[in-house]
């Protein structure tokens, strides 16, 4: 079942984007060679708990972090840790914020230092099909016509499109109906209509779309070892058009 927000409940989730976008920015300035990424997962932790909020990610099936730090050839769901960014790193960090039991997610890949031309693009195109979906993510539009334009756009310019992992409803759940593939036909699926709040989060591969999963049963990395970025916004769908809640 697809539940649609009332304007009200459309606010409270974009406070808590707020905080989330106001956090990505503040992070943004720690990503540098040699930084570890639990350090950049406890500052996120105590940035949410400043500004009256939590980290939706932890505890979540047993997720023992507040956000996932995926460095180079994971594409999502890596553990923060000791491991320290090295120049020429990729690294994403997703996280989810609740402010008052209303939900907010997104992820930003970032580059390390200077990184090399590949994966420049890689980052660039991952953004952009992102904004790609966001276009069309319009009331009378379906699912389908957000995944298509991602997938089309993505594979134009020479990079894979992840299929084990997708977008989704979110609200006071983190996991709600409908979901949001970032490829497939046009026309396909739910049509988008007012109230509706989805992640729409493309993970874009250099090389294979295909993942393979490390034995932590979290890390899911690229099965050739290339790189992967992912960008990710919570969007609300409105009268007005798409409403970015988690806009940096």
């Amino acid at each position: 079942m697809i539940i649609l927000k009332s304007k009200d409940e459309i606010e409270y989730m974009k406070k808590a984007g707020e905080i989330l976008a106001a956090c990505h920015r503040e992070i943004a300035g720690l990503i540098r060679p040699g930084i570890q990424t639990q350090e950049i997962d406890a500052f996120a932790e105590s940035f949410m708990k400043k500004h009256g909020a939590t980290p939706e990610q932890k505890g979540y099936n047993g997720y023992p972090y507040a956000t996932c730090a995926s460095v180079n050839d994971v594409i999502c769901h890596g553990f923060p840790g000791k491991y320290a960014l090295k120049d020429g790193d990729i690294v994403t960090i997703d996280m989810v914020v609740n402010l008052d039991g209303w939900l907010a997610d997104s992820a930003w890949s970032y580059a390390v230092g200077n990184v090399s031309e590949p994966a420049q693009k890689l980052l660039d195109v991952t953004k952009t099909s992102l904004y790609k979906g966001i276009e069309k993510a319009v009331i009378g539009n379906r699912i389908g016509d957000i995944s298509n334009a991602i997938q089309v756009y993505a594979e134009a310019e020479g990079l894979s499109v992840v299929r084990e992992f997708i977008g989704h409803g979110i609200g006071q759940d983190m996991h709600e109906e409908p979901q949001v593939p970032h490829y497939g036909p046009a026309g396909r699926g739910p049509r988008l209509k007012e109230g509706m709040v989805i992640t729409i989060e493309p993970m874009l591969n250099i090389g294979t779309y295909r993942s393979k999963l490390d034995s932590d049963g979290w890390t899911a990395r690229t099965q050739d070892g290339e790189l992967s970025a992912q960008y990710e916004h919570t969007i609300a769908i409105t009268a007005d058009g798409p409403v970015i809640l988690t806009e940096q």
